[in-house]
């Protein structure tokens, strides 16, 4: 099952609910937060506060760690939340959450 392909998994992405999101990926794929956390290298903690509502996310560089970590298709997030490898500046590297 493509977890991406489920309207309420799409709805909240496309909202920017992000910890609605992860609850659902979780909930769908039947993964802990830690999972996501090591995957996507923000902390448990942060997952855990940001499901709760305590936390939002704000910080692009945030939102593009967790769904790269996530791995959320591109026609979903739009160009702006995930840059092209080709056309990143000279020197710079994309986020990359393997090396975690």
């Amino acid at each position: 099952m493509d977890i991406w392909q489920l309207p309420d998994v799409r709805q909240a992405l496309v909202n920017r609910e992000f910890g609605r999101m992860c609850q659902l990926i979780r909930q769908y794929g039947g993964i802990r937060q830690d999972d996501i956390a090591a995957i996507t290298g923000l902390s448990q903690a942060f997952l855990s506060m940001l499901e709760s509502g305590a936390r939002k996310l704000t910080n692009i560089d945030k939102i593009i760690q967790l769904l790269d970590g996530l791995q959320a298709p591109p026609e979903l997030t739009g160009p702006m939340l995930r840059p092209s490898i080709n056309h990143l500046p000279r020197g710079s590297a994309p986020t990359s959450l393997s090396r975690r």
